[in-house]
């Protein structure tokens, strides 16, 4: 009996030794009517098994407001869990603070990954080209990406800036205490300055799980102001970082697959499935429908795994077709949220993983959309007036507008309403 408690404890202990998969963290200034100061932020924490976490504050950290306790959105059981904390904080001045969250035992890794650290630069002074507070980048990605060691590819991360600034991705710096000790990248996953990861294919010997610390920065793309609220003035060039987020998950490498080819083993996005970064629209409190689809010959698909705001809902209709549907409050007016997703299938024991795609909705109950529109030839807008207007509406409604738009078609001497 003795032993068997023993054993027991032993395999709890082991279970909570090795559990975090990395974490993700964005933020949005938050417009008020007195002046003051406040920023929005939100956090997703990725765990073998889902619990709460929260980040320490180092700087000008105001006081701390909990939206949103860490509610738990996606997983895959026996494997991880994601879920999203949303706190505000209110701060006596625009100055800049720092978010830390560091603690023991990433998953087993073949990096040699044991404690992690992960920061997070808030910056909030006016910037001189937007008036407003500057606005992190925002991205998110699902806790574990799986690649078979003998299909080399590209995984393009979604990289979008709500202030139009440059973003840039880069590994995580030691030196600059952006990561615990050891530090080491993935030998074989590259990183570009423009946030695509890199894989090339290994032998067998390199299979198993890694761990990747990595941030990522917006710089202007030209020289702005930074005003404080005691009207001091900084400059920031296009070579200045304004502000920093961290992006930290698991990679997989699995066995190899009998085929590299999109469609047989690995699924294959059909249409209407959005491009990576597509760009969707959505009024406040109006459901938006993402209609996901993929096929293949050779496995079979059995779900579709996805990482975005925590009231995103995830509906199967069958193998291989599946739809996100998100409805944004009051609260989400004026930002841009991202969602990313792929869709896993197997055979036997075999996983296989699509490839990642990305999409950012942005929220708003009014929309100015301005189509320049070159048609080559000789009919009149009037000769091809309904067939034009519907073709139109239709991209639209695509694009994440709702049913109901209305929007004016104009040429030179006229304007259609529809």
């Amino acid at each position: 009996m003795l032993l068997s408690v023993l054993l027991l404890l032993m395999v709890v202990r082991g279970s909570q030794a090795s559990h975090y998969r990395g974490t993700v963290v964005t933020y949005y200034p938050k417009e008020t009517s007195d002046g003051s100061v406040t920023v929005i932020l939100r956090f997703k924490y990725n765990f073998n098994i889902c619990q709460d976490a929260s980040f320490s504050c180092t700087g000008n950290c105001g006081t701390e407001s909990l939206i949103r306790s860490n509610t738990n959105f996606e997983q895959v059981t026996g494997s991880w869990c994601q879920s999203e904390r949303i706190t505000s904080r209110s701060l006596p001045n625009n100055s800049a603070f720092q978010l830390v969250y560091d603690s023991a035992n990433w998953i087993g890794n073949e990096n040699g990954i044991g404690s992690w650290r992960a920061v997070a630069v808030v910056e909030l002074r006016i910037r001189s080209d937007t008036n407003k507070p500057n606005s992190s980048p925002q991205t998110t990605i699902i806790p574990t990406l799986r690649v078979p060691s003998n299909c080399p590819g590209k995984i393009n991360l979604l990289a979008f800036d709500p202030d139009g600034d440059e973003v840039k991705c880069r590994y995580a710096d030691l030196s600059l205490t952006e990561c615990d000790s050891p530090c080491t990248p993935p030998p074989f996953l590259s990183l570009s300055s423009t946030c695509t990861l890199s894989f090339r294919a290994k032998p067998s010997s390199n299979e198993g799980s890694y761990a990747v610390q990595m941030v990522m920065e917006d710089f202007p793309r030209q020289k702005i102001t930074m005003t404080h609220t005691d009207g001091s003035n900084v400059e920031k060039t296009t070579r200045d970082r304004i502000s920093m987020i961290p992006i930290q998950f698991a990679f997989q490498v699995d066995p190899a697959a009998p085929s590299c080819t999109e469609g047989d083993y690995l699924p294959k996005f059909l249409t209407p499935t959005p491009e990576h970064g597509a760009r969707l629209y959505s009024p406040v409190n109006q459901a938006l429908k993402i209609n996901i689809r993929a096929d293949t010959t050779h496995s079979l698909i059995t779900e579709l795994l996805y990482s975005g705001p925590y009231n995103v809902f995830k509906t199967t209709y069958g193998s291989g077709d599946f739809s996100l549907t998100w409805t944004p409050s009051a609260s989400d007016s004026g930002q841009s949220h991202p969602i990313c997703f792929v869709v896993q299938a197997s055979v036997s024991t075999s996983v296989y993983q699509s490839e990642l795609r990305c999409v950012i909705v942005t929220v708003r109950n009014t929309f100015l959309t301005v189509l320049n529109l070159n048609n080559p030839t000789t009919l009149s807008l009037n000769d091809e007036n309904e067939r034009i207007l519907k073709a139109i509406k239709d991209k639209l409604i695509e694009k994440g507008f709702h049913q109901d738009i209305t929007f004016c078609l104009v040429n030179n001497n006229s304007a259609e309403n529809v």
